[in-house]
């Protein structure tokens, strides 16, 4: 997992106002909590900011005014009309050897048996607990030749080194459903036919 350095200010107007100034000037609103300390209010700039997070659960290394701390994003807000803008950014103090609950998404390789049976992602993130600085970006699941009613559980999942379940182990990840709404349709045009 890489780290990303972002520079930050610590700002001390809050409120609509003060947030559309911040992104006027291309800043980012953002909260830093955690470990019992007091909420720390900052700005960050909004294109180096935007492309840390394109990382699923990046590890930053943020300078607050001089002071080096590392946090992980915790909730973002995204503009609903414009694309690729960010509105404001909740981040989570972490230390190195801390374990953390995250999300990580989940991949699929290989191809189902044939017969056209679909996949459903019941998943599409697993919850883990890793150490903040170890965080995996994703896992992938093998499906190759599942077929039908085959299901993939949360323990089946192979996890990195360090990494453990943050959901109960026999939750449904993957299922494998048989394909009988074209059977179905092509059963109806034939009675339509007679």
């Amino acid at each position: 997992m890489s780290e990303v350095k972002i520079s930050a200010e610590a700002r001390t107007e809050f409120g609509k106002g003060a947030a559309r100034r911040l992104r006027r000037a291309d800043k980012l609103p953002a909260v830093v909590y955690g470990h019992g300390e007091a909420p720390v209010h900052v700005s960050l700039p909004h294109h180096a900011t935007l492309m840390a997070l394109k990382t699923p659960n990046v590890l930053i290394n943020l300078d607050i005014d001089g002071k080096s701390q590392l946090v992980i994003p915790k909730a973002i807000q995204r503009d609903v009309l414009r694309q690729g803008i960010l509105e404001h950014v909740d981040l989570l103090l972490v230390k190195r050897g801390e374990k953390v609950q995250v999300e990580i998404y989940v991949n699929t390789e290989g191809e189902l048996a044939p017969g056209g049976n679909l996949l459903e992602h019941v998943l599409n993130t697993l919850p883990v607990e890793a150490e903040a600085t170890h965080i995996p970006e994703s896992v992938t699941v093998s499906i190759a030749g599942l077929d039908a009613g085959a299901q993939v559980l949360a323990k089946d999942v192979p996890l990195p080194a360090g990494t453990t379940l943050a959901v109960d182990e026999d939750a449904v990840v993957l299922q494998v459903l048989a394909a009988q709404a074209e059977e179905a349709e092509e059963a109806g045009d034939e009675s339509a036919e007679a």
